[in-house]
């Protein structure tokens, strides 16, 4: 990968001692000194530390402790050189409820033994919110910082001593009204009751509850007040535990809660958007302005920018120069889908047709006509916005100009009043200057004695019938353009012939899977309406024809091969649906082996598990690109497949990769039944290649995606779809100009599902700014994480993970000092403030940090990881949004009489309640989560059986039972799954039993089980980073 996109640069031109040097402390990330403290448990009192819906608590373990090792070795105040390999092995951690054992303190040095180093004067003792930005301010217990009133009218609240735990009175969420926070407390009261030295680890330690236990239900409180303990059970830091004040290194723990109410929160932030511009329609008529939230609906109209489904950037304001945008270490990127689905009620997008004279275009530049170019000298002449090269205008297109300059014929060109359009393309475009042929689908299906005996061979089959009366056609047309083919295979490739004059089909066996050929030419690739009855026959008896078939070996490359070849024989671009179950072992070009290796995770080797095994599958997907041969895999497995190296062509051709774990066809049939018919039938381009231009000043240097690239500028893709996005990022090379902006224009060359030619335009013009603030404002989070998270994903197959965790806090921390050093109001060291669009950027940093991907967990799979890594590297802003920070909604709460999503909750344990009956999805699986003493009247409803004990937790989709809240219920399950590209799997938690620890790793507030900070630890480390950063 380029280096130059994940580097984590000081943000300050002078040298500071301390940047760049210091680790990231990320709970247990890094060095275990920081282990927070031993479970503890407080019960909240006071106005807004009531207990939290459904008897819980708010839970905050305690901060990072001191920041103590340089990274590189670099030991700047004189400590041995420590070295930590990320999370501790898992054998070597406490299991999640076991209490401590003493074997668990031998693997890591006790902090209390090293010196310690008073590094941070202050620490946090409580969060409030504070306008400077209208950010969030942490105060810490340093220098009081001004007293002032809080909104206009409320009384400001007294300050709580500081044993009091959880009376913390917190003002409301910032908003521009807001004057500077509470006053933090006077350094007098720093320690007012110290820490006990450490008590015998039993005495501090309280076994968590059962899973799902809700705090308040007999919890009793602890002897030592050391900060109170998530629920649930939990892996404790391995490590000692320092003792009373005079040994503590850095900052006092944390004598009082944070409050979870009082920290910023993702789903206030999406609902104030809604509130705010839900259901309006937003006009991309001026430059750089920011578009709502990819959570709010409301109508968008294209007035000369594209909308925002089609382009979403990290920044609508980008620095004017390169220092400036290495000070702030915002990446500059854009999130681009071309072939977004466009909502009913909004205008699709016109065709342009010049005919033989083909698209205008710059001739320096070779941007095309846009709203960007700018008419002169009486409409004979324009200036190209990009490059600012004067052309003339083709006398085709002569017009003359109205009284302010703008050509008479504005508003009846598309390319010149809108900002995305498509262009009918010449035969310069295409590809031997002569018209391509219609697209072909080939059903490519794995008869292996596994597939057979379970039924898939026969469902598969089924369904095809179904699917070919559903293929894509152009909207004018009465059939569909596209031709289908079928394959069968094992160890040796099965062709068929469904000519439409055939009683019978035809097969040819090809058993020489080394130099794969394609034994048939006519009648191979087929018009279904033609030869439908052919197809039909050849349905119904594939699964016969194989029933007594042992062959359990596999072969896969050839496969793809023979695929490839046939669309190339026909001279056409194209899409393979594979239908495949296991580790392809049979002798053959792409033979695998099982290399899944549990003694690789938390070492620098790790990244080879993302790696595929062989070069074959790269020079593989290089060849289908150039063919224009999309490849699109459903795979079965029931045990490793190497997910690494099988889903590489899928990947680098555009298509998608579905995995259906252990398939069972009961219960999981549905699921990939979705999943193919959304597949066959969506909005999809083929053989496309993408050119990203820009005004002077800054230009694309690095592509993330479903993407092939032979050189820097051209993206090459065998075929491009509505779900699919391309992450961009951008580089200055000169400076930007205030006046002039920054302008994008995006050109993908693709031909269509009837065969046709054209080039489809997305133009955005953003503003540049010489002010950091105005950077800091234009922001959008949603966008910044799905940078971060292709960028890291891509990094996961050369760099250790440890690495890649450490430059993502660092990169946070600096972003956020930046914005406090040049943007914020003077205030306290000790106080975290937040520019007003990034509020809830660590908490999603945070998730993105405990992906699996990154943070290994036992009970995930080597494949697992790497089919979760290649699902968003080309997910788009709304997928990745979802993805890492999941949905939860109450359903206990539902109005059946309405027809609006409940408003969601913080996806945090202690938002549960055991009353409740709640919903989480994340875009690739669902939940229903009931809890105990759930209503029966609703058990009824939804599940039509007497009682909680009753119900089924194996159904995988609800049964229809006729009353308001059933109806409902499932109504809101599909609007979520609509706008999905992938179906979700339902799965029922019961509270308190066995399959609730996989539910519980979605609640990604909480600290995971295996490793990975809580929220509130998180931002305590951030905080911490920052003013290191700062000092």
């Amino acid at each position: 990968m380029s280096q130059q996109g994940y580097v984590a640069t000081p943000p300050y031109s002078q040298s500071q001692p301390g940047i760049g040097l210091s680790p990231p402390h990320y709970g247990h990330y890094g060095d275990p000194s920081h282990a927070g403290s031993p479970p503890g448990m407080m019960k909240p009192a006071g106005p807004l530390g009531a207990a939290a819906p459904g008897g819980m608590s708010p839970q905050v373990p305690s901060p990072p402790g001191p920041h103590q090792f340089g990274q590189n070795g670099a030991h700047p105040q004189g400590h041995p050189p420590q070295r930590f390999p990320g999370p501790p092995p898992v054998n070597s951690a406490a299991p999640s409820y076991a209490p401590y054992s003493p074997s668990t303190q031998s693997s890591y040095p006790s902090p209390a033994s090293t010196a310690s180093v008073t590094q941070l004067a202050s620490q946090l003792n409580a969060m409030h919110i504070n306008s400077y930005g209208s950010g969030m301010a942490l105060p810490g217990q340093g220098l009081p910082g001004p007293p002032a009133p809080l909104f206009q009218g409320l009384p400001r609240p007294p300050q709580p001593s500081i044993m009091q735990p959880g009376s913390q009175v917190l003002p409301p969420p910032p908003t521009a009204l807001n004057g500077p926070g509470v006053s933090p407390l006077p350094s007098s009261t720093h320690r007012q009751d110290g820490l006990p030295g450490p008590a015998p680890l039993n005495a501090q330690y309280q076994p968590p509850p059962i899973p799902g236990q809700t705090l308040g239900t007999g919890y009793s409180p602890q002897q030592a007040s050391y900060g109170p303990q998530m629920a649930g059970g939990q892996l404790s830091y391995p490590g000692g535990f320092p003792g009373g004040p005079a040994q503590m290194a850095g900052p006092p723990q944390l004598q009082k809660k944070l409050d979870p109410d009082s920290i910023p929160s993702p789903i206030q932030v999406i609902e104030n958007d809604r509130a705010t511009r839900g259901g309006q329609v937003y006009a991309t008529n001026s430059r750089g302005q920011v578009p709502p939230l990819v959570t709010t609906d409301c109508v968008i109209q294209d007035q000369g920018n594209a909308s925002p489904r089609y382009i979403r950037c990290t920044t609508y304001c980008f620095p004017c120069t390169s220092d400036m945008a290495k000070q702030a270490q915002i990446p500059l990127a854009a999130v681009i889908k071309p072939f977004a689905t466009i909502p009913s009620n909004e205008t699709p997008l016109y065709l342009v047709n010049h005919g033989e004279n083909g698209p205008v275009r710059c001739n320096r530049c070779k941007a095309y006509m846009c709203p960007f170019m700018q008419f002169i000298e009486g409409g004979r002449r324009y200036q190209c916005g990009f490059c600012n090269c004067v052309n003339d205008v083709p006398p085709f297109y002569f017009q003359h100009l109205d009284h302010i300059g703008r050509r008479l014929d504005h508003y009846e060109k598309p390319e010149l009043s809108l900002g995305s359009y498509e262009y009918v393309a010449t035969l310069d475009y295409c590809r031997k200057n002569k018209p391509p042929n219609p697209p072909a689908f080939i059903f490519m299906i794995d008869v292996s004695y596994s597939n057979i005996k379970n039924g898939l061979v026969k469902l598969i089959c089924e369904e095809l019938k179904t699917v070919l009366e559903k293929l894509p056609k152009e909207e004018q047309e009465e059939t569909s353009a596209i031709r289908v083919g079928f394959i069968t295979y094992n160890k040796v490739l099965h062709f068929f012939n469904v000519k439409s004059n055939l009683a019978q089909p035809q097969m040819m066996v090809v058993t020489d899977v080394g130099e794969v050929f394609v034994p048939l030419l006519d009648g191979f690739l087929v018009n279904y309406q033609e030869s439908q009855s052919v197809i039909h026959n050849l349905l119904d008896q594939i699964p016969e024809m194989f029933a007594d078939s042992n062959e359990n070996e596999t072969v896969f490359a050839p496969v793809i091969q023979a695929g490839m070849e046939a669309l190339k024989a026909a001279d056409c671009p194209g899409k393979l649906f594979i239908f495949h179950s296991s580790l392809p072992t049979a002798e053959a070009p792409g033979k695998l082996k099982n290399r899944d290796d549990k003694k690789l995770i938390n070492t620098d080797k790790e990244k080879v598990l993302f790696q595929p095994q062989t070069n074959v599958y790269d020079s593989l997907a290089k060849d289908c690109v150039a063919h224009g041969c999309c490849v699109t895999l459903f795979l079965f497995p029931s045990q490793y497949v190497d997910v690494a190296s099988l889903g590489l062509v899928p990947q680098l051709t555009g298509g998608t990769l579905y995995k259906y774990n252990n398939f069972q066809m009961h219960m999981d049939s549905q699921q990939f039944l979705n999943d193919l018919r959304n597949d066959i039938e969506k909005k999809i381009g083929f053989d496309a290649i993408m050119r990203i231009r820009t005004s002077t000043g800054f230009r694309a240097t690095d592509f993330f995606g479903g993407i092939f690239m032979n050189n820097t500028t051209d993206v090459e893709m065998a075929a491009i779809d509505c779900d699919k996005a391309v992450t961009v990022e951008f580089k200055h090379d000169d400076k930007l100009a205030e006046d002039s902006g920054a302008l994008i224009q995006c050109a993908v060359l693709y031909t269509t599902i009837g065969g046709q030619r054209r080039l489809r335009i997305h133009n955005l013009s953003l503003n540049c700014s010489s002010q950091l603030a105005d950077l800091y404002k234009s922001c959008e989070t949603d966008a910044l994480i799905n940078f971060f998270a292709k960028s890291a994903f891509k990094a996961v197959l050369h760099q250790p993970l440890k690495v890649i965790r450490e430059i993502l806090v660092n990169q946070t921390a600096h972003m956020l000092a930046c914005y406090r050093k040049n943007c914020a109001s003077p205030s306290a060291a000790s106080q975290l403030i937040l520019p007003d669009s990034m509020k809830v950027l660590p908490v999603y940093m945070n998730c993105l940090l405990k992906n699996c991907v990154l943070l290994s967990r036992p009970e995930i799979s080597t494949d697992e990881r790497a089919y979760q890594r290649q699902l968003v590297m080309t997910m788009g802003v709304a997928d990745s949004q979802l993805f890492f920070y999941p949905q939860l909604l109450p359903i206990h709460t539902l109005d059946v009489k309405s027809t609006a999503l409940p408003t969601a909750i913080r996806c945090s344990e202690s938002r549960l309640s055991e009353e409740g009956i709640f919903l989480l999805a994340n875009g690739l699986n669902m939940f229903l989560w009931l809890g105990v003493s759930s209503p029966p009247e609703l058990i009824q409803g939804i599940f039509n059986v007497p009682s909680f004990a009753h119900i089924n937790t194996d159904m995988t989709t609800l049964p229809e039972v006729g009353n308001p809240y059933s109806q409902t219920l499932r109504m809101i399950m599909s609007i979520i799954q609509q706008k999905r590209p992938y179906s979700m799997k339902l799965t029922i938690v019961k509270q308190r039993e066995q399959p609730e620890m996989v539910f519980r790793q979605f609640l990604v507030e909480d600290k995971g089980l295996y490793g990975g900070s809580s929220y509130v630890d998180f931002l305590c480390c951030v905080h911490k980073e920052i003013c290191q950063l700062l000092n």
